[in-house]
């Protein structure tokens, strides 16, 4: 009877094992919340606000380390105010992809992640809002491409996922208007995976 139960550990942490040395490939969706903020150099002040992200990811791997892929779109929203109290809504529609590298802890279904990687922006569209008398003088002139490194971690349970982030702005968003102005964001998602 001690010999079927020393097999049967075996057995158990062997296919733990294998479960992480093994190449994987794994395809899914995700969708999710960001809470956008402006890093600026000392002329304006920024809010955070909510907006979304939704799109695909993949992950391929083996020995516990990955490298994931990920593809979305994001409306990412934020409020700026000068010195003055005016404020300028900017929103932001852009197609983000995340190169993630990481690793991952855990056996039967469940594990916890870590990732970090460089992030890449489309902006798509951007539109802002402000006060008639603002004027032009506080619009600014958006580039068309950002440039973020991303940190993050996540948990698997079976086919779903949750993801936590942090989006630090490497790249200035601005031609002219703002200077210095990077975007930082935190994310939050709920994941599910198709294959």
């Amino acid at each position: 009877m001690k010999s079927i139960y020393i097999i049967l550990t075996c057995v158990f942490l062997g296919y733990g094992a294998s479960a992480q040395v093994l190449p994987s490939f794994q395809l899914g969706v995700k969708a999710g919340a960001n809470f956008s903020k402006f890093d600026t150099e000392n002329t304006f002040s920024s809010d955070n606000r909510t907006g979304f992200y939704g799109g695909l990811w993949a992950r391929v791997g083996a020995a516990g380390v990955y490298f994931q892929p990920e593809l979305y779109v994001s409306g990412k929203k934020t409020n700026l105010v000068d010195a003055n109290g005016q404020v300028n809504s900017v929103r932001f529609t852009s197609l983000d992809v995340p190169l993630l590298i990481g690793t991952k802890f855990g056996a039967a279904g469940v594990g916890l992640r870590l990732n970090t990687g460089p992030m890449f922006s489309l902006i798509l569209d951007d539109k802002q809002s402000f006060s008639q008398a603002a004027g032009n003088v506080f619009r600014a002139d958006f580039k068309d491409q950002a440039i973020s490194w991303q940190f993050g971690a996540g948990l698997d349970i079976k086919k779903l996922s949750f993801d936590a982030r942090y989006e630090l702005g490497l790249s200035k968003v601005n031609k002219a208007g703002y200077p210095g102005t990077k975007l930082n964001l935190f994310t939050i998602g709920l994941g599910y995976r198709i294959l």
